[in-house]
């Protein structure tokens, strides 16, 4: 099965199965679209990684609120397919104190969560998750 990417705006899927998230994409009322999305990644039943690029800027109360439901209702079947999120944090200080907010959210959400210390880091995690090498925490 091929993923069309026209139908994509929010996540950037040209580097399929590696599925790029922007912090400039996070806009009042892009809960939907992110949903329609999500289901479209799921529905392809194929491995993907996601990473996520920029600081992540403060959500709107009602979007955050909508990815949560979506999350916990398809928790399951996310894990199957998404293999990790990887962030991207180029201070050690601040990877650190992300790593254990992520620890906790991967027992959450059931999606593995590691952070890199740049794109190149993210991305070569994200190759090696995908190959089936696992790997420790990135930087």
């Amino acid at each position: 099965m091929t993923i069309d990417a026209t139908t994509f705006t929010f996540h950037d899927v040209s580097e399929w199965p590696i599925v790029r998230q922007s912090a400039q994409s996070v806009r009042p009322g892009y809960a939907q679209q992110w949903e329609r999305e999500m289901d479209s990644l799921l529905a392809l039943s194929m491995p993907f990684v996601v990473i996520m690029e920029g600081d992540q800027p403060a959500e709107d109360h009602e979007d955050r609120k909508a990815r949560g439901i979506w999350l916990k209702k398809n928790k399951a079947a996310l894990a199957t397919v998404c293999r990790a999120v990887i962030g991207i944090e180029a201070s050690a200080i601040k990877r650190a104190a992300i790593q254990v907010q992520m620890s906790l959210a991967t027992k959450a959400f059931g999606t593995r969560m590691e952070i890199a210390a740049s794109n190149m880091e993210a991305l070569a995690l994200a190759e090696q998750i995908l190959s089936g090498q696992e790997s420790t925490a990135a930087g």
